[in-house]
């Protein structure tokens, strides 16, 4: 078997995902995301959302403190 082959099996046999066309490559693209106001860490909103942007763990923490213990 050629070098040549032993690559185009090893190509055609990763995992779904893992190549340069693959569903992962795809997460990249859309609007620019906007960062948590408190960590920095991109959030899943847009930059043109207005108001405060917190990330998903940001605004766990903030509906945890805001919340009602009684």
């Amino acid at each position: 078997m050629a070098a040549s082959d032993a690559h185009t099996r090893n190509r055609d046999s990763a995992p779904e995902g893992t190549g340069a066309t693959g569903a992962g490559s795809e997460a990249a693209v859309g609007p620019p995301f906007a960062d948590c106001v408190q960590c920095g860490k991109p959030t899943e909103y847009p930059v043109t959302r207005p108001g405060i942007v917190l990330c998903p763990v940001c605004e766990w923490q903030e509906a945890e403190r805001s919340a009602c213990s009684g």
